[in-house]
């Protein structure tokens, strides 16, 4: 009997440990605009220590060795059928979308280091530093570089009433008063236009009327999710109205047999973070070996639960702020959980990989 065909659309965390685990299952193809896969939530420590970036910017084909690579980007889907931006269509039996947030970065392992050691060259020569944004990114990186550059001056500018909204206000609480004794400046309920400086003038205002001087600057502000190209194929009724996808207990999307999805581009009501994703895939890796197993029918998929809003934010190399359902902590505990290699030796690990890479 032929090979059935699973064809994966995106290589971020979900789609990359989901083409791992199913590989030897099925015919499969992943589709992903960049040759390689990026630990997300480590990328901050790679800006600080551009070595750090060798061990989380990892080519597909060294985890993903027995499928097709399509080094493209969706841009359309039928009921059997992918087609991609560079003109090629790929059949398939079983079609999971993992398009997660929408990035411009570059489309090699090599481009994407040199950047990464651009950046770190850009935070060195830096006397002063703004980030815009004071969610879990700009947090992480204004701690990195509050650690690692202590005698540099980084300011927060953030629109929202607190830091890290996304979870409780005692966590927001805690960090910034972490953030206060490493003298970050944060400034809360502001936005700043980074347009408005140039090389010869380094001064930025805020809406407030506030000004910041800053050598240079990083945004932290939300990316777009990554379910534009499918408004105008046979899923744009499934999306919700922030553009996620709707999926049912099992993470196919409602309604349809086939389709998946998984990580961040889903409707389901949890904190958006790589642990969870990660989970999305192993339990869609067992639905589909399941189905294709059973020929297309499977006496009960595995069903998977939205989880409670636990979260840790690092910040820099010993602390973190950890919400756990009952408590919040920051310290040194939470630290020693995340904040020492960031889960990437376990990641590494996870795709089959050496927890260091012998190369760095």
């Amino acid at each position: 009997m032929a090979e059935k065909k699973v064809v994966i659309v995106g290589g971020g965390v979900a789609g990359a440990i989901l083409a791992k685990n199913i590989q030897n299952q099925a015919n499969v193809t992943l589709i992903d605009p960049k040759e390689y896969f990026e630990i997300p939530w480590a990328s901050l420590r790679g800006l600080v220590e551009p070595s750090f970036a060798e061990r989380i910017v990892i080519n597909h084909r060294e985890y993903f060795k027995k499928g097709d690579l399509v080094v493209s980007s969706a841009a359309n889907i039928t009921e059997t059928e992918v087609f991609t931006a560079d003109g090629q269509q790929i059949a398939y039996d079983y079609l999971v979308i993992a398009t997660g947030h929408a990035e411009s970065i570059p489309k090699t392992r090599t481009e994407r280091l040199d950047q990464y050691k651009g950046e770190n060259a850009k935070i060195k020569s830096a006397s002063s530093i703004l980030i815009v944004g004071g969610g879990p990114t700009g947090v992480e990186l204004a701690a990195e570089i509050a650690v690692d550059f202590p005698e540099k001056k980084v300011t927060i500018v953030h629109k929202g009433t607190r830091l890290l909204e996304y979870i409780g206000q005692k966590a927001s609480s805690k960090t910034l008063k972490w953030l206060t004794s490493k003298k970050v400046d944060v400034k809360l309920e502001q936005s700043v236009d980074v347009r408005s400086s140039s090389e010869e003038n380094t001064t930025y205002e805020t809406s407030n009327g506030e000004t910041v001087e800053a050598d240079a600057h990083f945004l932290c502000i939300g990316k777009p999710l990554g379910s534009a190209w499918l408004r105008e194929t046979l899923l744009k009724d499934d999306l919700d109205a922030d553009g996620r996808i709707k999926v049912d207990e099992n993470l196919r999307v409602k309604g349809r047999s086939n389709i998946f999805a998984i990580g961040d581009i889903t409707d389901l009501q949890e904190i958006k973070q790589g642990v969870y994703a990660s989970g999305h895939a192993q339990l869609v890796a067992k639905n589909l070996k399941l189905l294709i197993e059973g020929g297309g029918k499977a006496p009960k998929l595995g069903t998977y639960k939205a989880q409670p809003p636990i979260s840790i934010v690092s910040l820099g190399r010993k602390n973190a702020v950890a919400q756990f359902p009952f408590i919040t902590v920051l310290g040194r505990l939470p630290g020693m959980i995340k904040s020492g290699d960031l889960f990437v030796g376990k990641t590494r690990k996870d795709l089959g990989l050496e927890p260091y890479d012998k190369k760095s």
